[in-house]
């Protein structure tokens, strides 16, 4: 299964940026790749849990957490998907460069359905890859936005007491 990976640095705790990014209550403030995102019958994303999202193309995917380990990564696998997929997986890895920055890599795992075509693996890596860099710069930015108005709002109300 062809695999691609690419990382970004965001001025965030780990800790708060894993919970944030694994609240699909939250998740579409930040991911401008998704048009929806829940979870499928949990409260919250944990081990054995199914999510279910959809891109803006209208491509949905249900995938299921197959490792759930906070703050440090989570790992997910298709159990149902968009028709150019036999399969995919993916893992976020979350490493504190210091207090207040993270390294989040991405590593994703796919597999074309149309396996006639040889390309066809590297062809979807190519897009899926090239995608995914735009889309991080864009991710990281959303990210580091949200923290900073969380952190200024946190200081105005300790100001207050």
């Amino acid at each position: 299964m062809p695999t691609f990976e690419h990382n970004i640095v965001v001025r965030a705790p780990q800790v708060w940026l894993f919970d944030l990014m694994q609240d699909y209550g939250r998740r579409l403030e930040w991911d401008p790749f998704l048009c929806e995102a829940r979870l499928v019958e949990a409260e919250a994303a944990g081990l054995g849990v199914r999510a279910f999202c959809v891109d803006r193309a209208g491509r949905g995917m249900e995938t299921e957490y197959v490792s759930f380990q906070r703050p440090d990564r989570v790992a997910v696998k298709m159990t149902r998907g968009p028709w150019m997929f036999r399969s995919f997986a993916g893992s976020w890895r979350y490493e504190a460069l210091d207090a207040e920055s993270t390294r989040v890599t991405f590593r994703y795992h796919v597999e074309a359905r149309l396996r006639a075509l040889t390309l066809g693996d590297r062809f979807l890596t190519m897009v899926m890859s090239r995608t995914m860099g735009s889309r991080l710069t864009v991710t990281r930015d959303r990210l580091e936005a949200i923290w900073a108005t969380e952190r200024e709002a946190e200081a105005r109300a300790t100001a207050r007491r």
